[in-house]
């Protein structure tokens, strides 16, 4: 896990999260609200696709418009129980929450860094798979 996942908020814009994206040299942020409670994540792709390819405006756009997917897993689960969250809605990177705030994110390099070749080849077959 990356420990201390920077959020974008909900009502930053899109290019507010493309320059966060690229000074944190990650492809994806957690979106949290003014609550401070995680809304859902954006990626890089979703900024390209859903926004530049449809010819949106990068500066009124907000994250929240684009948020998909309010999946995540608590700090005390197992790695095994992330992997599973990971390939049921076959997702590539998972936000971890504890007490109700996001205190880090699981990525595919994480994973790379930490499983055995063997779980890793199962994970990577299982998430695209399907693609």
């Amino acid at each position: 896990m990356h420990q201390g996942a920077q959020c974008i908020g909900e009502n930053d814009s899109l290019r507010t999260a493309a320059q966060m994206m690229r000074d944190l040299s990650v492809g994806a942020l957690p979106i949290c609200g003014d609550d401070d409670r995680l809304k859902g994540i954006i990626t890089d792709r979703d900024i390209v696709i859903k926004c530049c390819a449809e010819g949106k405006d990068l500066d009124s756009t907000t994250a929240s418009e684009l948020a998909r997917g309010l999946v995540w897993v608590e700090a005390d689960h197992s790695v095994e129980e992330a992997l599973e969250k990971m390939e049921q809605h076959r997702i590539k990177r998972l936000p971890v929450i504890h007490n109700r705030r996001i205190v880090g994110m699981i990525t595919e390099a994480d994973l790379a860094k930490e499983l055995p070749d063997s779980k890793l080849a199962e994970f990577v077959h299982r998430i695209y798979a399907r693609a």
